[in-house]
């Protein structure tokens, strides 16, 4: 896996957390953010041929 893609995928964890922990406190425009957030760096992956790991459920 190269520098890329591997800070896509931390980027992308560190946005589902945050994302899990702004609907957990019901913060929405936070989770909005987040979202926006996750669709960027899912765009970019794609765009770069990076195939990303799904969300972990924790």
């Amino acid at each position: 896996m190269g520098e890329l893609s591997r800070m896509i995928q931390q980027r992308l964890d560190d946005a589902y957390a945050s994302l899990r922990s702004a609907h957990a406190e019901g913060d929405t425009y936070l989770a909005d953010i987040r979202q926006e957030e996750i669709s960027e760096l899912r765009r970019i992956a794609a765009n770069n041929d990076i195939g990303v790991e799904p969300p972990r459920c924790d």
